[in-house]
């Protein structure tokens, strides 16, 4: 009966341990709103937008050029940008 209780006691821990280890280790799960204006260059047209993981993706038609911005999702800071040109 000493030993049930023991392998109950370590499994019911090892749970709350687990259920600790989520709550503290979310950190900023609470989400909060801002408004932020992203700047295009002007005559630029937002084609399609995407999100991978943490990445906002938006790519953009700037006067006949593909351009791919990426943002973080949680704080909308820019983080790349990648351009595409045709050789001459």
């Amino acid at each position: 009966m000493l030993i049930a209780g023991l392998t109950t006691a370590i499994a019911i821990s090892a749970v709350l341990i687990a259920i600790g280890y989520r709550l503290f280790r979310s950190g900023g799960s609470v989400t909060t709103t801002s408004d932020v204006t992203a700047v295009l260059p002007k005559g630029a047209r937002i084609t399609s937008t995407a999100v991978a993981g943490d990445q906002l993706v938006v790519t953009l038609d700037v006067g006949g050029t593909t351009e791919i911005r990426t943002f973080d999702a949680r704080t909308l800071k820019p983080t790349g940008r990648l351009k595409f040109a045709n050789e001459p």
